[in-house]
């Protein structure tokens, strides 16, 4: 489990953190050179610094330094001059999650942790995003709920070089790809589960050299650890493979793009709010308010978990990509996907919200989405009426009546800034220093052709 929640590091944790890296850096001398500590940014960029082993110690008790500017950084490598965050001054520390490290086996000779950011006082800085997940968890803790989640990684391999060219051949799902790729895909497999990752299934997916890797459910701060972990790690072996991979939302254009479903069951109890209980399919009156609460959110959750330009290129009709705001048993055209529990296994009912993508700053995703589940736990709300098949295929009864999701990055902004229980979860300073990042991507991407948009997003991680 990763750390507690707590507004300010006191002596007696810093301490705690210390003699913990002291026996962490017996544990692994000879094995491990660094420890390589990483957040990511607003721009969904991962961000790290590294400590040799024998420096642990002092970064478990003191922190690492970091610019507060590193959010401001856009996705073509520039400071944001609009973002509040650009000034030279200030300082913050990485702090080592050390419950989470883990040793790597691509890259070799590492370990790995997340990091959370603090003040110099200690205090928990306030645009720090797995703090905010953290916290979001802690909340609904105390209103008895939790949570488990799960974001499926998906990635299309290139060969070398700055553009795009798929590096494998073959059909999604088929044996035809697999093949050839049967080495790479083992490694990954291996690298992951070597980092603690519990891979679930792993499979050719429909786009040219697409892969997806289903990973097991867990809280949502590790959900997001595990997000992060398994791109760097995934990078990681296709870098030794020669290969590239991108995790970009849209990789080609008028193509199926990489989405990060997100999977995710609320619990209460030791029970499962999504099964056993009335409702429609089984939902609990909680699990369905929950439901129904997430459902009329995500225009706003939008601007969180399909935060680029890219992700509305992706965003299409007709892909299983969830582009309707609407709600379906095992409907993969769906923005939400009720998936039933097998008979006898209540535990494994859970919605996948198909409308996310990878270039989402993970921990905002699971922090929001935590968010909202507890506020939609006690609000008594109902779903509207199922939708089975597709919105968009000529003769369906809800073509033209089925709700689009808002078509662009700027109005999944400005239904985030309108949503006041997503403002005052985010908080004024979180949500300012975001909303500046999400505007400065849009001004990257005004007035160029989809293709240029694509290709600037092709190699973010």
């Amino acid at each position: 489990m990763p750390r507690m929640f707590t507004p300010v590091r006191d002596e007696d944790q810093r301490a705690a953190d210390e003699q913990q890296a002291v026996e962490l850096q017996r544990q692994l001398e000879g094995e491990v050179t660094g420890v390589a500590i990483t957040f990511v940014d607003h721009s969904g960029a991962g961000r790290l610094k590294i400590v040799p082993l024998a420096a642990l110690p002092s970064a478990a008790r003191f922190g690492v330094g970091f610019s507060p500017v590193i959010d401001a950084f856009t996705s073509d490598g520039g400071i944001d001059p609009a973002s509040p965050l650009d000034r030279p001054d200030g300082d913050l520390r990485l702090v080592p999650d050390l419950d989470q490290l883990v040793v790597l086996h691509d890259p070799a000779g590492w370990a790995w942790a997340p990091g959370d950011r603090f003040t110099q006082d200690g205090a928990v800085y306030a645009n720090c995003q797995r703090s905010f997940a953290r916290r979001q968890v802690a909340v609904a803790d105390v209103a008895g709920l939790s949570a488990l989640m799960a974001i499926e990684i998906e990635w299309m391999v290139s060969r070398e070089g700055d553009d795009f060219v798929p590096a494998f051949s073959g059909t999604g799902y088929g044996v035809s790809r697999f093949v050839p790729s049967a080495d790479y895909l083992r490694d990954v497999v291996e690298s992951l589960q070597a980092a603690k990752v519990t891979v679930e299934q792993i499979h050719p997916e429909y786009g040219p050299a697409q892969f997806e890797v289903s990973v097991a459910a867990a809280d949502p701060v590790s959900a997001a650890d595990t997000c992060a972990l398994a791109k760097l790690v995934i990078s990681a072996v296709t870098s030794r493979h020669g290969l590239r991979a991108s995790f970009s939302p849209a990789v080609l254009a008028d193509n199926v793009g990489n989405g990060g479903h997100l999977h995710a069951s609320f619990w209460r109890d030791g029970a499962n709010l999504l099964a056993g209980g009335t409702g429609p399919h089984g939902l609990t009156a909680p699990g369905e308010s929950i439901l129904a609460t997430l459902l009329d959110s995500l225009p706003a959750l939008l601007a969180i978990g399909a935060p680029t330009p890219a992700s509305y290129l992706r965003l299409q009709p007709s892909r299983w990509a969830g582009a309707y705001q609407i709600w379906g048993v095992e409907n993969r055209e769906a923005a939400m996907r009720l998936i039933e529990a097998p008979t006898g296994d209540p535990g494994k009912a859970n919605v996948e919200l198909k409308c996310f993508d990878l270039s989402a700053n993970p921990y905002l995703l699971t922090g929001a989405i935590m968010a909202v589940a507890r506020w939609g736990a006690g609000a008594g709300a109902g779903l509207p009426p199922e939708v089975s098949g597709d919105p968009a295929a000529p003769g369906h009864p809800q073509t033209g009546s089925a709700v689009r999701l808002p078509a662009t990055l700027a109005d999944t902004l400005k239904a985030l800034e309108a949503n006041d229980d997503l403002r005052g979860a985010l908080g004024a300073d979180l949500l300012s220093s975001y909303a500046a990042a999400r505007r400065a991507a849009i001004r990257l991407a005004a007035g160029q052709r989809d293709e240029q948009v694509i290709a600037d997003a092709w190699w973010l991680i």
